[in-house]
C-alpha cells in the first residue's frame, strides 16, 4: 500500500531553517542540520518532548513564509507565487515526515497523545494556507494567464496542481462556509486518529490461548513454534498463544482442522471495533461520513465521492461503479464455483451444514493441495525473507542498474530496521531506503511505503530521497530464519515498487514528487513489481532452501503457475465488495447518518455477495478509508491492476528484463511522480491506452 496518513500539510517545502531551542531539556534536533549519511533523520537524537516544539516552530515558519508570499508587493509570478509556495514549510516537512512514520510503525501511547494535540494544529494550519484570500488571489491571477506563460509541463502542473488544491481546500467559499469548513476539517482529523488508535488497541488486545496439544491439530511445526514464542513474550510460557496479525490468523484459518477454533478467531477479526465498548467505531463511521458530506456540499459536490474521484483518473463515481460490475459478475460466478468445491469437499468428510466463511481458507487449501498437488507451505523453506527482499534487489538491478548497499552505520529507529544506500549504474546516489519487516504491538497492520524526505530539487541540486517500507511478516521460528507465505513474497515485491517509485523519482517540486500522483495511478509501480515474483527465471534466482541452499524445483514453481488462476473468485469478490462498500458509504446522501450494521448489510443485499464471504475490510475496522486516504479510493487497487496487467504484458512481449522496456517504463513513469498527466505517462511508455483483457486473463474471468 501507498504512504498511509499524513498529519502534515498539501503544500510543503524544501530547505533547512535553524531555529533556536524551544525551552526543551536536550537540543531538539529538528532545529539543527543532521550531520548524518544522506541527511537521513538521527533517530537516537530524538525524543518525544521534540515533537510538538517542533510542529509549532514549522508552523510558526510556514505562515511567516506564506505571508511573505502574500503580501509580495510585486506583481505575482510563477516563481514569486506558486514555485514560492512549494518551497514553504521546510521545518514543517521534516518534523512531520518522522514523526509520521513512527506514529505508524513504533507507536507509544506517548506519540498517539502528541497526534491527538497536533493533529487540530496541522488541520488549522492547512485550512490558514489554503483560506488565505491574498495568497489564493496571487495564484489565481498566475492562473489566470497561464495560456501566457513560458512554462515547462512540470511547472504547468505544479500550477495547475496548486489552484486545484486551493479551490478544493474552500479558497472560493464566503466567509460563513470557510469558517464551517474549518470546523469540519478539525474535526475529521481528530475522527481519524481515534479510528485507527481504536483499531490498533483491538488488534493488540485479542488473544486466542490453546493450553492443550489437541487445539493445535493441522498446524505446521513453524505456526506452533510461533505461536509458543508469542505466549512466552506474554508471559504464558508452555501455552499457544494466536492473534489477529495477518502472520497468525491466516495460517491458522488455512491449517488449523479445529472448525470451532477457526470459528472463535475468525469471528474476532471480522468483528473488531464493532461490540459496543469504548473501541466502538460506530459512532465515529457515522460521524465520519456527515462529516465529509457536508463538506463536499460546501465545496460544491453532491457527496464525497464525487468530490474525491473528480480529482483522480476515474473522474466520476458512475465510472468507478460500472468498472468495478463488470467485473463483480464474472468474479461472482467464479467465486460460486469454488464455494460448491469447497461444499462438496466438506459434504465428502461429513461435516454438516453449509459452508461457512471461516471454513473457506481451510477448504480452500484442501482443494488447492488435491487439485494442483500444490501446498503453500511447501513453498515457505524456500522463501528466507533476507533472500526475498535480495531478490527484489536483483529485478530491480536488472531492470534499472540500480544497487542496494547495506549501511549498518545509519541510525535507525528500532533495532529490526535494516538501512541500505541506493546507488545508479554509474555511483551515483539515488537515494536512502530502510526496511522494517516485523509485527509489533508499536506497529499498525498492513504493509505500506513512505517517505523521511522526498525528492526535489533546488537550484539545480537534487535532494535525495529517504524512503521506506514496512511490513507485518512472519518471524522468525526457533532456530530458523523468517520464512515467507508465497503471499507474504508478493506483498514485499508490491511495497518494493512504491519503494522505487519514490527513490527514482526526478522531479523538481516536492508537491509533484514521486508518490505524489492520483490514487488511481499510484499504484500501478507496486502492483506491476509483483509480476516478476511469481515468474519461474526470477523464482531460481533467489527462492533457495534455507537449509541446503538448493534452489527451488523447477516442479513446485510449475506447480505455483498452475494454481495462480485458483481462488481467484474469493479474492476477487472480497476486494470488489469492500471498493463497493467504500463507494456506498461515500455516496451516501441521507440526512441522518445511518445504522453502520445496517447499512453494510443493505450494501451486500444490493449487490448479492454470497453468504460464504465477507468484504475483505467490514466498516468497523476498513481504516484504508476511515482511518487512512483512501476514501472513495478503494477501487484504486484494480483500477490500477488494469494498467499493471497491460503494462507488464509489454514486458512479456519483448523479455522480462528488456533494456528498452524498462528504459520506458523507469522515464515515463517511475522518474515523472505527478509532474505529467497519468494517462499521458502511460500512453508514453505503452503508445496507446490501456486494455482490460490481460487483466481477466490474468484473474481467469474472461467469459
Amino acid at each position: 500500500m501507498k504512504p498511509w496518513r499524513s498529519l502534515g500539510l498539501t503544500m510543503i517545502g524544501a530547505g533547512l531553517m535553524v531555529l533556536p531551542l524551544l525551552g526543551a531539556e536536550k537540543p531538539n534536533p529538528f532545529f539543527a542540520a543532521w550531520h548524518t549519511p544522506g541527511g537521513v533523520p538521527p533517530f537516537g537524537q530524538i525524543e518525544e518532548g521534540h515533537y510538538l516544539p517542533a510542529f509549532r516552530a514549522g508552523i510558526a515558519q510556514q505562515q511567516r513564509q506564506v505571508t511573505a508570499i502574500a503580501s509580495n508587493k510585486a506583481a505575482p509570478t510563477f516563481a514569486n507565487t506558486v514555485e514560492a509556495l512549494d518551497r514553504a514549510g521546510d521545518l514543517l516537512a521534516r518534523v512531520n515526515g518522522v514523526f509520521n512514520g513512527l506514529l505508524q510503525a513504533d507507536s507509544s501511547p506517548g506519540l498517539q497523545e502528541i497526534a491527538r494535540q497536533a493533529a487540530p494544529l496541522l488541520t488549522k494550519q492547512k485550512d490558514d494556507v489554503l483560506l488565505n484570500e491574498a495568497l489564493f488571489a496571487r495564484v489565481a491571477r498566475v492562473y489566470e494567464k497561464r495560456s501566457r506563460l513560458s512554462l515547462t509541463t512540470e511547472q504547468r502542473m505544479l500550477l495547475e496542481r496548486t489552484y486545484r488544491n486551493f479551490v478544493r481546500g474552500g479558497a472560493a467559499l464566503d466567509a460563513d462556509k470557510k469558517k464551517r469548513l474549518r470546523e469540519i476539517n478539525g474535526e475529521l482529523a481528530v475522527l481519524s486518529l481515534q479510528f485507527s488508535d481504536h483499531l490498533l488497541q483491538a488488534n493488540n488486545q485479542y488473544r486466542l490461548v490453546l493450553e492443550k496439544p489437541e487445539d493445535l491439530a493441522g498446524l505446521s511445526p513453524d505456526h506452533v513454534a510461533a505461536a509458543a514464542q508469542a505466549a512466552k513474550d506474554a508471559g504464558l510460557a508452555g501455552k499457544w498463544v494466536f492473534t489477529l496479525h495477518s502472520p497468525s490468523i491466516f495460517p491458522f484459518l488455512t491449517l488449523s482442522s479445529r472448525r470451532d477454533l477457526r470459528q472463535q478467531i475468525y469471528t474476532a477479526y471480522v468483528t473488531r471495533c464493532a461490540h459496543g465498548d469504548e473501541r466502538d467505531n460506530g459512532k465515529t463511521i457515522q460521524r465520519i461520513v456527515a462529516l465529509r458530506l457536508e463538506r463536499a456540499r460546501l465545496l460544491g459536490y453532491p457527496d464525497h465521492a464525487t468530490y474525491t474521484i473528480d480529482d483522480n483518473m476515474a473522474k466520476a463515481p458512475a465510472a468507478v461503479r460500472d468498472f468495478l460490475m463488470k467485473l463483480w459478475t464474472p468474479a461472482r460466478e467464479a467465486a460460486r464455483r469454488e464455494a460448491d468445491a469447497l461444499q462438496k469437499l466438506m459434504n465428502e468428510e461429513g461435516i454438516p451444514g453449509p459452508l461457512q466463511p471461516w471454513d473457506w481458507w481451510y477448504y480452500a487449501a484442501k482443494v488447492k493441495k488435491a487439485r494442483y498437488d500444490f501446498d503453500d507451505e511447501e513453498l515457505r523453506p524456500y522463501f528466507s525473507l533476507e533472500r526475498v527482499r535480495d531478490g527484489a534487489f536483483m529485478v530491480a538491478k536488472r531492470l534499472y542498474g540500480i544497487s542496494f548497499i547495506p549501511r549498518p552505520d545509519l541510525p535507525v529507529y528500532h533495532p529490526e530496521v535494516r538501512a541500505f544506500e541506493v546507488r545508479d549504474g554509474g555511483g551515483a546516489r539515488l537515494g536512502i531506503y530502510y526496511t522494517d519487516y516485523f509485527p509489533r504491538e508499536s506497529k499498525r497492520g498492513g504493509a505500506w511505503m513512505d517517505n523521511f524526505r522526498e525528492e526535489y530539487r533546488e537550484r539545480g541540486k537534487r535532494t535525495i530521497p529517504v524512503v521506506y517500507n514496512v511490513g507485518n511478516f512472519s518471524r522468525p521460528a526457533g532456530n530458523k530464519p523468517a520464512l515467507l507465505s508465497f503471499e507474504e513474497v508478493q506483498t514485499l515485491f508490491h511495497e518494493f515498487g512504491h519503494a522505487l517509485h519514490g527513490l527514482l523519482s526526478q522531479c523538481t517540486y516536492r508537491t509533484l514528487s514521486g508518490t505524489k500522483v492520483a490514487i488511481d495511478f499510484v499504484e500501478l509501480p507496486s502492483q506491476i513489481m509483483e509480476n516478476w515474483a511469481g515468474e519461474p527465471e526470477v523464482l531460481k534466482s533467489f527462492a533457495r532452501h534455507y537449509q541446503t541452499g538448493e534452489p527451488i524445483p523447477a516442479a513446485l514453481v510449475e506447480k505455483v503457475k498452475r494454481a495462480a488462476r485458483f481462488n481467484q473468485g474469493f479474492v476477487t469478490l472480497e476486494y470488489l465488495a469492500a471498493s463497493l462498500l467504500d463507494l456506498d458509504w461515500h455516496t451516501f446522501q441521507g440526512e441522518e447518518p445511518p445504522d453502520v450494521e445496517g447499512f453494510e448489510r443493505a450494501a451486500m443485499e444490493r449487490i448479492g455477495l454470497i453468504p460464504e464471504i465477507a468484504p475483505r475490510y467490514r466498516s468497523s475496522y476498513f481504516n484504508h478509508i476511515f482511518g487512512g486516504e483512501y476514501a472513495a479510493g478503494y477501487y484504486s487497487y484494480i483500477w490500477a491492476e488494469v494498467l499493471d496487467a497491460d503494462a507488464f504484458a509489454a514486458f512479456t512481449e519483448k523479455g522480462l528484463f528488456d533494456a528498452q522496456t524498462a528504459r520506458a517504463f523507469r522515464k515515463n513513469i517511475l522518474e515523472k511522480g505527478g509532474s505529467v498527466d497519468p494517462m499521458e505517462q502511460y500512453r508514453r511508455f505503452r503508445g496507446r491506452d490501456p486494455q482490460v483483457e490481460p487483466l481477466l486473463e490474468r484473474r481467469g474471468l474472461m467469459p
